[in-house]
């Protein structure tokens, strides 16, 4: 059984440029290496996607076959019901991660129709939110 992977979603893409004052500066590319290199008894892979079906394909895909999922839905958190459906089929728990407070933001970003099929949700703590998402786990 594999360790732990990372599932973005739409616009994730984009950190380091894209509303830094929210998202903050550093890009996920060079912040998966830093985790794996804290994170030197487990391998953390990474999938990211702007496309609502590509993630509940890569779920499918390993939902059977690690530890743990840590899955920041961005905009989808509050509008998939596929994607809670797609977390409800696996065996695999899944922990609920977002860069910023939800809950001080706008009022729809407060509803998260994945979190209730979620092993638990942690937001607010920048990047650092992925680290204590597979300290969770342990």
């Amino acid at each position: 059984m594999k360790d732990f992977i990372i599932i973005n979603g739409p616009n994730l893409n984009l950190l380091g440029i894209r509303q830094p004052e929210i998202y903050g500066k550093d890009n996920f590319d060079d912040f998966i290496k830093e985790l794996n290199s804290k994170f030197t008894e487990t391998q953390v892979d990474y999938f990211q996607s702007n496309i609502e079906g590509e993630i509940i394909n890569k779920l499918h895909e390993v939902g059977f076959k690690y530890k743990g999922i840590i899955l920041n839905a961005g905009g989808y958190t509050h509008t998939s019901v596929a994607i809670a459906d797609a977390i409800s089929a696996i065996s695999t728990p899944v922990i609920e991660v977002h860069i910023s407070n939800i809950y001080a933001r706008e009022e729809y970003r407060k509803n998260s129709l994945i979190a209730p099929v979620c092993k638990g949700s942690i937001s607010g703590f920048g990047l650092k939110s992925y680290s204590l998402a597979i300290d969770s786990f342990k």
